[in-house]
């Protein structure tokens, strides 16, 4: 039976120098190549990817909870450039040195934000939230979705109350309606299942302004410079992948040079769990080439 994740090995919390503290999870050896993890959408530490993958590979995963998800202390109006000036400060208190990057459906701008911060020595995009309020995108969209994108647009701050309505059981639900078969077999499986709800449980442990933030941010224009991320990126995504990227990414990869895109068959927005050794080789692969 093929095991997607499984219960992280290490469980901790870490004080930022503001006294806010800052939750993680770790899995694989404690001296492993160091790999963060930005996860996906409400989402907690909890869930992890790459089970048996990370403990052959040498990798040593590390997954954090963003500012009010999880046991991470709220950071009201909290910034991209905010989040990348914690990752520096976890990073330099738990010896990680500059770390290769994962980032995750709308964990994928806060992993860029690093990138862009020069705190990544490769990034990994997989199934990875695009920039929907750019311009190109705007004929692309599904009404529901460009209504979304626009108000968020006019009105961040009744945005981010809206948001702050959704729960885990609703997030839960939104999942299930909007995946292929094929992403479903994976989400569905007990042991994952568990592990995924657990997760999304803790993401809203705090209520839901944690992901309310976070979705304003990913759903608004992203303000860094795609193009001057000088270090190498992979950009997975599932050819049956229909949330994430109105192109699977295409436009993404062309606004960061040397990016990698790779587009994986029969799968959707599961891919990480269900292609982790690929996604983790290559990314030592290129975070080793930087030395």
């Amino acid at each position: 039976m093929t095991v997607y994740a499984d219960k992280p090995a290490r469980l901790g919390q870490s004080r930022m120098s503001d006294g806010r503290l800052l939750g993680w999870a770790e899995w694989g050896p404690s001296d492993g190549v160091p790999v963060v993890l930005c996860p996906g959408a409400a989402t907690s530490r909890w869930l992890g990817f790459g089970a048996g993958v990370v403990e052959a590979l040498g990798v040593r995963l590390v997954s954090v909870d963003r500012p009010g998800l999880g046991v991470s202390t709220p950071a009201p109006g909290r910034t991209f450039s905010d989040f990348a000036g914690d990752m520096r400060e976890l990073c330099a208190m738990r010896g990680l040195g500059r770390p290769a990057v994962v980032g995750n459906s709308q964990g994928a701008p806060f992993a860029l934000a690093c990138a862009d911060a020069g705190l990544a020595s490769a990034l990994a995009v997989v199934s990875g939230a695009d920039e929907m309020a750019a311009p190109e995108f705007a004929s692309l969209l599904p009404a529901d979705l460009r209504r979304l994108v626009e108000r968020t647009a006019c009105d961040p701050g009744g945005a981010e109350a809206f948001f702050a309505g959704y729960t885990a059981d609703a997030m839960w639900d939104m999942v299930m309606a909007g995946s292929p078969g094929c992403d479903l077999a994976v989400y569905q499986d007990p042991e994952f299942g568990s592990l995924y709800r657990r997760a999304l449980a803790e993401g809203f442990g705090q209520g839901g302004a944690g992901y309310a933030r976070d979705t304003v941010l990913a759903m608004g224009r992203w303000p860094f410079a795609l193009d001057r991320i000088a270090v190498p990126v992979d950009i997975w995504y599932g050819e049956r992948d229909v949330s994430h990227s109105p192109d699977n990414g295409a436009l993404l990869a062309t606004r960061m040079p040397g990016a990698d895109r790779r587009i994986v068959s029969g799968i959707g927005g599961a891919l990480l769990w269900t292609h982790a050794e690929p996604v983790l080789t290559s990314l030592l692969e290129k975070a080793g080439a930087q030395g």
